[in-house]
């Protein structure tokens, strides 16, 4: 389980952490928008938040350490690994972000507010939780995901999990691309220390200290954290708005792009006070 600790200033550089760290990269003015994707993805999923929302800011997203076109880290990676890795990435493109995290990047984006407050100006939680160690079963399961990607594959793994990610109604369309992305990001030793980092995390102690203003989102629909995992992460936040996404199962920002970056935006012109067009 994950406990409370002091916010640290300094951190390891990020070529000892995860050498090669690919980005996605759109936008060259305004403030910086760093997106973090979901276990099973990688910067792939933020085509629609790359697309518009790099007209009002600078949108970078992650394929984390040992994910998609990164290089696999030089060793294991607890949450705080992950989280130190997205500090550095930050620290190395301005002074501070927006940081944006769907399902495991939430929780990413969670830590990384606890241990680097200086550098998140806001958080935008979409369809997450406090971590799966919050539950003995949902830790024991996703320990168990490692081992079920090593037996079936990337392709076959994606193919079971990936149409669960979306609402009931999805375009098939969108449900393959889930799939493709998840088959073309996944593999290990990385899926293996991010499905670790959310089994030994219980955010629920730290979470009240975060004081970067947030917005929480979370798709009606959603089978895998639930509207109750996202109600419970906005009650414990001293500054946090929360959002029903309708019609839009786990993958919020890709069933529903429209409505998911007009929140987005809605918030960023409140804590980031850019302009209404760009």
């Amino acid at each position: 389980m994950t406990g409370p600790i002091t916010p640290i200033a300094s951190i390891t550089p990020l070529a000892s952490i995860a050498p090669a760290l690919h980005v996605e990269e759109a936008g060259s003015d305004g403030p910086l928008l760093l997106c973090l994707h979901g276990i099973g993805s990688s910067s792939a999923a933020f085509a629609p938040q790359l697309a518009e929302l790099s007209a009002y800011v600078r949108v970078v997203a992650w394929d984390a350490p040992g994910y998609a076109k990164s290089a696999d880290p030089e060793g294991p990676l607890d949450l705080d690994g992950f989280a130190d890795a997205a500090a550095s990435l930050i620290r190395e493109r301005g002074a501070s972000a927006h940081v944006l995290g769907v399902s495991w990047g939430g929780v990413i984006a969670l830590r990384l507010a606890v241990r680097h407050p200086d550098l998140v100006d806001s958080l935008i939680v979409a369809d997450s939780s406090a971590g799966s160690g919050t539950d003995p079963a949902k830790a024991a399961a996703m320990r168990q995901r490692a081992a079920e990607l090593a037996e079936l594959g990337p392709r076959a793994f994606a193919e079971r999990r990936g149409p669960r990610l979306v609402s009931p109604d999805a375009p098939p369309g969108l449900v393959g691309r889930v799939v493709d992305t998840m088959a073309a990001s996944v593999r290990l030793p990385g899926y293996a220390y991010a499905a670790e980092s959310m089994a030994g995390a219980d955010l629920r102690p730290e979470i009240p200290a975060i004081t970067a203003p947030a917005l929480v989102l979370c798709g009606d629909q959603d089978r895998v954290t639930g509207v109750e995992a996202s109600q419970a992460i906005a009650g414990a936040l001293h500054r946090a708005a929360y959002v029903i996404v309708k019609d839009a199962g786990h993958l919020a920002n890709q069933e529903r792009p429209e409505a998911f970056n007009a929140w987005v935006l809605s918030h960023l012109r409140i804590t980031a006070r850019i302009p209404e067009r760009p």
